[in-house]
């Protein structure tokens, strides 16, 4: 299984990303949410879904980019729901941003919603009974909200704060709580190596 691709961002569409990769140009589906992420940048790192679609006269291979992990994992929740296939899904990435989309799941905007091209009453319906419990508890929402608040900050080193968070979840942490005490410590001391963060983080979540 493909985690990320890392490279050089070779071409760039509102709906299509190639990445070379040790000579390897990976073409990636994107929603206009990581268009706007990665527009104008060299090199980028987009997390992968991979979909393989069986029957018919041929099996297709597609892979799909993601800026964030929390855009990826709220893709992975979208198809989830019976009647969203994986251009609904990047359509709905694409007319609205993650938080909004989370936001409106988990307060039962149906409006915002269906206000998605192709996406009917019903349907939003659907996505808001299936995702609305998954949403709160994983805490997605809260953790795309400290990812919104701290992004211009920077004064935050983005790949130590992201290495941080990445292992205080391994050890058990929820992302949202443990990225706000990441940045807490990456802003009052932005020069702290990886582990010296997870050992003040450590002392710091409760």
């Amino acid at each position: 299984m493909i985690e990320y691709i890392k490279g050089t961002l070779a071409e760039l569409s509102p709906a299509l990303a190639v990445v070379e990769a040790y000579g390897v140009g990976y073409a990636l589906n994107i929603s206009l949410t990581t268009y706007t992420k990665i527009q104008g940048l060299k090199d980028v790192k987009l997390f992968v879904h991979e979909q393989l679609t069986t029957g018919g006269r041929d099996d297709s291979f597609t892979l799909y980019g993601f800026a964030t992990k929390q855009e990826r994992e709220l893709y992975r929740m979208l198809i989830s729901v019976s009647g969203i296939g994986a251009n609904t899904a990047r359509m709905m990435l694409s007319s609205l941003t993650p938080t909004e989309l989370c936001n409106a799941i988990a307060n039962g905007d149906e409006k915002i919603i269906k206000s998605v091209k192709g996406i009917g009453l019903k349907t939003a319906q659907r996505v808001i009974l299936d995702l609305k419990d998954k949403i709160v508890s994983t805490g997605i929402a809260e953790e795309l909200h400290v990812a919104k608040q701290h992004s211009a900050d920077p004064s935050v080193n983005t790949a130590v704060k992201d290495e941080a968070v990445s292992a205080l979840t391994m050890l058990g942490f929820s992302p949202a709580p443990s990225a706000k005490v990441v940045v807490e410590i990456l802003t009052a001391q932005p020069d702290l190596q990886v582990e010296m963060v997870v050992k003040e983080a450590l002392k710091r979540i409760k």
